[in-house]
């Protein structure tokens, strides 16, 4: 993620678990049940989409909609709606969206906080819908939104951010009218990984593993949508990992400086979260890893790093588009 204070919200969270807010790719983790009728010409309303805190009813086209959770702006414009409030969780300024959706917007939206939001200035939007689905999943966070207007929250399951990538285009698209085009989107960008991987037959079972650094040591993600991201090419999780305890969040496990060998693999991707990219490339551990030795790791930041855990369809694309050729260039 950018490390411009990045994600100065979010990540002050993520970063006392490794880091491990999930941006699942997963195709195959839709959890969540949605239902809308036949879509007509005003979008396919009624709307019911079923949540943590219920089943919540969207009866015809929302005119003023805030997207407050993670990546819920740029699901949202996907679908050719432009929020009037949003959250910039990644702090990319102007409209709080990243380079692979600018543009999108006639009209900038009003950016809200992400931990604590100013629910007056939410409600000084008037909206009719929002939408909070990647998000914490606090009730009284919940409770304060719908007081505000009809709230989209997290799917069962999906507190601290776990709401899969197909979770969220699903609610999302259901509650804005649009089921069938929430599906192409998504069936659009697995045919991309497909592709991909179709064309790469060399990656196929080759190990990978993600990790992270932060101020309190080293991790790397297990179970997670990172994870996800290679598995759909072809790779298979670093098996070595599964002798290490899971983290509380479910998704992250600790390394400790004497086992950084743990992290071999075929393939060993990185990144830092609030500190300089040097700090994993000129660790003198992480440069006798094997896999460092024999030149098979990535170490990203900056527009990479974001889109590759943001987790929507246009930033993994981008990410997609980014990875290939550095992923070719390390695993020979």
């Amino acid at each position: 993620m950018r490390l411009r204070r990045a994600a100065a919200s979010l990540l002050a969270v993520c970063a006392l678990s490794l880091a491990g807010c999930s941006s699942s790719s997963d195709s195959d983790s839709t959890d969540t049940e949605t239902t809308a009728p036949s879509e007509g010409a005003e979008g396919a309303f009624p709307a019911s989409i079923e949540t943590k805190f219920g089943t919540v009813e969207v009866d015809k086209a929302p005119e003023r909609v805030v997207a407050l959770g993670w990546g819920d702006a740029e699901a949202a414009l996907a679908l050719g709606i432009q929020p009037v409030g949003a959250s910039d969780w990644l702090e990319f300024g102007g409209d709080g969206v990243g380079p692979w959706s600018e543009g999108l917007y006639d009209e900038s939206p009003e950016i809200i906080a992400t931990l604590d939001p100013s629910y007056e200035a939410i409600a000084a939007l008037k909206p009719d819908l929002i939408l909070d689905v990647r998000s914490s999943g606090e009730q009284e966070r919940y409770d304060r939104l719908s007081e505000i207007a009809t709230t989209v929250g997290v799917p069962e399951g999906g507190d601290s951010w776990l709401a899969t990538r197909d979770q969220q285009m699903d609610m999302i698209s259901t509650a804005l009218g649009q089921p069938e085009q929430g599906q192409e989107i998504l069936d659009e960008l697995d045919q991309k990984f497909a592709d991909t991987s179709e064309a790469h037959p060399e990656w196929q079972d080759k190990t990978v593993t993600v990790a992270t650094r932060t101020s309190e040591g080293w991790g790397a993600y297990v179970d997670d949508g990172r994870v996800d991201f290679f598995e759909n090419l072809g790779f298979v999780q670093n098996p070595t990992l599964d002798e290490l305890p899971v983290n509380d969040n479910g998704w992250t496990v600790s390394v400790s400086p004497e086992q950084l060998d743990m992290l071999d693999a075929d393939l060993l991707v990185g990144f830092p979260i609030y500190l300089d990219i040097t700090e994993i490339t000129e660790d003198s551990g992480w440069n006798l890893i094997p896999a460092v030795q024999d030149g098979k790791d990535i170490v990203i930041s900056d527009e990479l790093s974001q889109a590759f855990s943001l987790g929507t369809p246009a930033a993994l694309e981008y990410a997609l588009d980014e990875f290939t050729p550095m992923i070719e260039d390390a695993v020979k």
